[in-house]
């Protein structure tokens, strides 16, 4: 990898550059241009370091953020549908309003990340970690969350469309949800809501309550 003492200029510090030479590029491009937006549309960066940089308004659709480290980047309203993100550090970033459907984010480090209102359809987070990550407002619709760890997390009007399983901790989750959500027990997939859903997560130490269609 292309290590890089950094380029000071309004958070465009990338560390360690990817592998992949057109990646480099771009990410060489954008580090050195005022004012320019990153589009990273379909690129490896895979084991980049660009923690605390500012992505607002990035590209990454179809982007490999394999391992990147990514941690207290600001993320705000960036494009990341269909991303490999597996293994990427997000801890502490910034994801309001960004739009992650259809990407993977297994075992990813999301703790403290703030994804209030992010858009999350078809998301596979499958042993992720939101530990006192924000997800107030967020759509998390059909996101796999078996073996994810959401302890302390913070879940207000969230619509939370999840698959769980009992490796899933909520331990310490507050908020408000919308169901249903599924669960997997014995390898069988049920789904619950309501005052169920409510019983299946406080139960296991979380302080949420599940809110109706109707509830404003």
């Amino acid at each position: 990898m292309i290590t890089l003492s950094g380029i000071p200029d309004g958070g465009r510090i990338v560390k360690v550059f990817p592998v992949d030479a057109q990646a480099t590029a771009a990410l060489n491009e954008w580090s050195t241009v005022g004012d320019s937006l990153l589009d990273a549309a379909g690129l490896d960066l895979s084991g980049a370091d660009i923690s605390g940089a500012d992505l607002a308004n990035g590209l990454f659709t179809d982007s490999i953020l394999r391992n990147v480290n990514l941690s207290g980047a600001d993320l705000y309203r960036s494009h990341l549908e269909g991303a490999e993100l597996d293994g990427a550090n997000l801890s502490g970033a910034t994801l309001v309003k960004a739009v992650l459907d259809e990407s993977s984010l297994g075992y990813a480090n999301l703790d403290r990340a703030d994804l209030g209102s992010s858009e999350m359809w078809a998301v596979d987070a499958q042993g992720a970690s939101f530990r006192h990550a924000k997800l107030d407002g967020a759509g998390l619709l059909g996101v796999k969350l078996q073996g994810a760890n959401l302890s302390n997390a913070s879940v207000q009007q969230t619509s939370f469309q999840v698959v769980m399983d009992e490796h899933t901790v909520v331990t310490g989750l507050t908020g408000t949800v919308f169901g249903p959500a599924s669960v997997t027990e014995g390898g069988e997939l049920r789904e619950i809501t309501g005052v169920e859903l409510e019983v299946w997560l406080n139960s296991r130490g979380a302080h949420v309550r599940v809110l109706s269609p109707q509830s404003p």
